[in-house]
């Protein structure tokens, strides 16, 4: 299932930027470079079961998490976004979508790298015989 979550991401963010037109920021970027790469991690992981690959895994979620929740507060947080001001291109702040008014595309990120991370928690050892 964090293997699926992970492919719907990264889909996602394809579409935003090579379909709508997006211009991704640099957050944006750090997400994507996290993100990406746990779609072909988790891959080879649920296709060889393996269940170790959580070690690998959880660290690169937990990050990615840490980036969304950063760039959802520049986004929704007044006086949050002049902490850290983008250096060029399209500002951190900037929000392309605004579904129901909270939901953002960091937002989408933030909830993709939250239910890999439960997964990662919740999956099990194998049993050694």
């Amino acid at each position: 299932m964090a293997w699926l979550i992970s492919v719907v991401a990264t889909l996602g963010s394809l579409y935003f930027s090579e379909i709508r037109g997006f211009v991704p920021c640099e957050l944006c970027w750090y997400q994507r470079i996290l993100m990406y790469p746990l779609s072909l991690i988790l891959g080879i992981a649920t296709f060889q079961n393996d269940r170790s690959v959580k070690k690998y895994v959880l660290p690169i979620a937990v990050i990615g998490w840490s980036i969304s929740l950063f760039h959802y507060l520049e986004q929704k947080v007044p006086g949050f976004a002049a902490i850290k001001p983008c250096a060029n291109g399209v500002p951190c702040s900037a929000e392309y979508i605004n579904w129901l008014g909270f939901i953002t595309i960091p937002f989408l990120a933030m909830v993709a790298f939250t239910l890999i991370i439960i997964f990662m928690i919740i999956i099990r050892k194998p049993k050694n015989n």
